[in-house]
């Protein structure tokens, strides 16, 4: 038998408390798996029926099956309860197995308690500035229940507008807090290590089409603002892995070895401040190539950047970057490592690199022959290359001439090396939107390009890209991301400015990412350094001042909310109390004054004693004001009769 329920638990409250949770966990449907979603449905959807079918609820026996079927389904999907995923189903499924338990006000507690933390559960996944109003609004919903539980005259409007209120009354002291009070970010042994969700990007490993893949991808990679003027457009190569290795149809990154000797710079430098986006490595992707930079992060022997931070959080990092540069410096493994070739090539190889001088000519004169016969041997740049498995650079170079920026690019390498000129592929990121409402650059996974390095006596690694030679609009104006991604071709157009509808979805948009940006950049990305940063300016550099700046800013909100508080309770005194005085003032006016202390109770015992007469009618009007202050089930109807009784009472 299922254990009765406080009769003092309306329908109408528990009906609002369930759809508050329901709502805090639906987010949770895309994290959790699928049997541990329905499991909980269930237990919400039977609760939901035991509101007006109090006898179908679960009894003790029953819920304690309930409790290991739900430890068997979690066991079964996550090997464990530690962990970001693990714990996350153990606080829903215990939260779908206490709303079985509620048949009173004790349980209801604990079931918004629990609920809360559900509800910041979700931040582990997601920090957007919508997830964030969507959990503002359903903890107001959760707070509401609790006004709800507490209130004499439940009202849903009503107790919404108090849980705004309260939740407003509590934002000063709340971004106080957020802004000084100390914060403590958890050492890299206790990093939440469940990135089940797959991250797109660039890898270790590229092969034909894999950069192709990425380029009908919207999905943001980074963010910059520089410190004045961006660099123009075809200067724009953010620099990531670096591959050295071929087995003539993938690449593999090559071993980073120990740092080069420092780069000669020798061009203008730009300032910026970069905001990753979280993925899977530790790269960091700075324009090319990076001349100063944070104590986070560090510069391999290929000379890309790599964080200390864990990667799959979003990161921001100051980077200096000068696009003219001299890397004067190779040693022989390196030389030799980016001759590598799987095997020796074929006749119809060298026949080519000896057509273009391969051989017997500068690399200058060479690379320049290459990147001329890529221009005029009728070549083409497509998204959708057609499969080549076997041979994949000779079938590109001699029969479908057609393909992305990597083939392009693997193919130039191939061919530099038979010429026994040193090369290597690099990838990462060319272009790049800019934001006119915020100002500053948006790097998609459409932005991936592949590029050419090659070493020069006296330049060192000197960039080639061999897509300029056949697609230079690529280099010169970047990629229309939502075009391309529309059409599922390569689209380089600019917008349509003629086009007023599209051009303001397209600011609309902008401003839309700005707001996101600067909420990414304050708030979730709000940590140590940048907190340090922001109190020194703010003059506070030692503990004893923060302590000061902390303690006295809470005071002071603390007393204008009291005095808020105090003003509005003058402006806005309880109806039934001031019905009471008036019963109290007609009283007083037969002589029996209410003393200081005197309780109603202790009141209406004496006043019946002075006026037996009365003692009906003082004795209904004690009971509808006790009920109306301090009972939970009082109505209207009570304060409508407590003013007819004191309107009847005859003095």
């Amino acid at each position: 038998m299922p254990l009765p329920i406080d009769s003092s638990l309306s329908k109408h409250s528990l009906i609002f408390l369930l759809t508050a949770i329901g709502l805090i966990t639906l987010p949770h449907s895309q994290h959790i798996p699928v049997p541990l979603v329905a499991f909980f449905a269930l237990l919400l959807t039977w609760r939901f029926v035991g509101i007006w079918r109090g006898a179908w609820l679960p009894s003790r026996l029953l819920l304690f099956v309930l409790m290991v079927l739900g430890i068997a389904l979690l066991y079964s999907q996550h090997q464990g309860v530690f962990g970001r995923d693990a714990g996350t189903s153990l606080i829903v499924v215990a939260l779908g197995l206490k709303l079985l338990e509620i048949h009173g006000k004790r349980e209801i507690y604990l079931v918004v308690f629990l609920a809360f933390i559900v509800a910041a559960s979700q931040f582990l996944y997601e920090q957007s500035i919508l997830m964030a109003a969507y959990i503002l609004l359903v903890c107001t919903v959760l707070l509401a229940t609790l006004v709800i539980q507490n209130s004499r005259q439940p009202q849903t409007l009503a107790a919404l507008k108090a849980a705004l209120t309260i939740i407003f009354q509590a934002l000063p002291i709340a971004t106080v807090i957020f802004v000084s009070f100390p914060r403590i970010e958890a050492p890299r042994w206790m990093w939440l290590e469940d990135n089940t969700q797959a991250k797109s990007g660039l890898g270790n490993t590229l092969e034909p089409g894999s950069i192709s893949d990425l380029s009908l991808s919207g999905e943001l990679v980074f963010r910059v603002r520089f410190n004045g003027e961006p660099p123009p457009p075809r200067q724009r190569y953010w620099r990531g892995p670096v591959y050295s290795f071929t087995d003539g149809v993938r690449w593999m990154a090559a071993a980073p070895g120990r740092p080069d000797k420092e780069p000669t710079f020798r061009g203008q430098s730009y300032s910026y401040t970069l905001l990753m986006e979280p993925q899977k490595e530790h790269w960091v992707f700075a324009l090319e190539m990076p001349e100063q930079f944070d104590q986070s992060l560090r510069r391999n022997g290929l000379f890309q950047l790599l964080t200390k931070k864990k990667p799959s959080d979003r990161n921001e990092y100051s980077i200096t970057s000068n696009t003219e540069y001299i890397t004067d410096h190779i040693e022989e493994d390196l030389r030799r490592e980016n001759l590598q070739l799987p095997r020796r090539p074929s006749d119809r190889i060298k026949a080519l690199v000896e057509t273009l001088h391969g051989f017997d000519a500068e690399p200058e004169i060479y690379i320049r022959n290459l990147l001329g016969h890529f221009r005029q041997e009728n070549f083409h740049y497509t998204l959708t290359p057609p499969l080549m498995p076997d041979k994949p650079i000779e079938t590109f170079l001699f029969e479908q001439r057609t393909g992305f920026c990597s083939h392009y690019a693997t193919a130039f390498v191939y061919l530099m090396r038979v010429a026994q000129i040193p090369a290597r592929v690099v990838a990462g990121y060319q272009g790049g939107e800019l934001n006119k409402v915020g100002n500053f650059l948006e790097v998609r996974q459409a932005d991936a390009h592949a590029w050419a390095e090659v070493w020069l006596d006296g330049k060192g690694w000197v960039r080639f890209d061999p897509t300029a030679a056949i697609a230079p609009e690529r280099i010169d104006r970047g990629v229309n991301v939502d075009l391309q991604i529309a059409s599922g071709a390569v689209n380089f157009a600019p917008v349509l400015v003629g086009n007023k509808t599209f051009s303001w979805l397209k600011r609309g948009r902008q401003l839309w990412q700005s707001i996101d940006y600067n909420w990414q950049r304050w708030v979730i990305n709000y940590d140590t350094e940048n907190q340090a940063q922001f109190l020194a300016g703010l003059g506070i550099n030692d503990w004893a001042a923060l302590a000061r700046w902390l303690i006295g800013s809470i005071t002071v909100i603390t007393i204008l909310l009291a005095g808020w508080l105090l003003k509005s309770r003058k402006k806005g005194v309880d109806k039934a109390l001031l019905q009471y005085r008036r019963f109290c003032d007609k009283l007083m006016k037969a002589g029996i004054e209410i003393r200081p202390g005197e309780g109603p109770k202790d009141f209406a015992a004496r006043a019946k004693v002075l006026r037996p007469e009365l003692s009906s009618q003082i004795a209904r009007i004690t009971e509808l004001y006790i009920r109306l202050r301090y009972e939970a089930n009082a109505n209207i109807n009570d304060l409508r009769q407590l003013k007819i009784q004191i309107a009847h009472l005859k003095i």
